[in-house]
């Protein structure tokens, strides 16, 4: 059993808890997803089903922020966020509006473990952190570039609120209705408003 094996998991992990959320998404179902040995399972995560589903998060949250980040730095904060709203188009498409984001699914999914886990509440508490965690980074990585363009700490911070909120929630309406079209009206209307704020700063 190698790390390969125990990262194959945990971005099955994600997957799967991105199209299913999180208490659907079951340690068997990885094992079936990402083809690997059940035995994988004791091995690598010693803790069940609530290891796996916390590092599952912030493999997510990485796999967002680190594109996002240098998107932001080498092309702007309008550039960066076009970027930014690509990368979630282009995983609603490709999945035919199946997979949305695994972060919001721990937010908004009561935890329910396996039947040998021993504290649910706890194991909850711990997935929201995780997640409260990875929207905070998002968000920092937003209201850094807000202040690289001349915005002021307080205004970057609502902002950068703003642009998070917006994507995350509008990526669950994508997947309702099954079409981008609500991502492509918030991209313009979050671009109109970065716009404005930055036109105002450097004016």
């Amino acid at each position: 059993m190698t790390s390969t094996t125990r990262d194959k998991m945990i971005a099955g992990a994600a997957d799967l808890m991105s199209r299913r959320g999180v208490n659907a998404t079951s340690m068997r179902d990885v094992v079936r997803h990402t083809a690997t040995p059940r035995g994988s399972i004791s091995h690598h995560f010693p803790d069940g089903k609530r290891q796996l589903i916390a590092e599952a998060v912030t493999f997510a949250g990485r796999e967002v922020a680190t594109p996002l980040e240098k998107a932001m730095r080498d092309r702007g904060v309008i550039d960066g966020l076009r970027a930014f709203v690509a990368s979630w188009r282009r995983r609603l498409e490709a999945t035919g509006f199946k997979a949305g984001c695994p972060v919001l699914a721990v937010a908004v999914d009561g935890y329910v473990g396996e039947a040998s886990d021993k504290d649910d509440e706890a194991a909850q508490q711990h997935l929201l952190d995780l997640a409260d965690g990875v929207f905070a980074e998002w968000r920092q990585i937003m209201r850094a570039a807000l202040l690289r363009e001349g915005l002021a700490a307080e205004r970057a911070e609502r902002l950068a609120t703003l642009v998070v909120a917006a994507i995350e929630g509008t990526v669950a309406m994508c997947r309702a209705n099954r079409t981008a079209d609500a991502l492509d009206q918030v991209q313009e209307e979050l671009e109109t408003v970065l716009d404005a704020a930055l036109a105002r700063t450097n004016g």
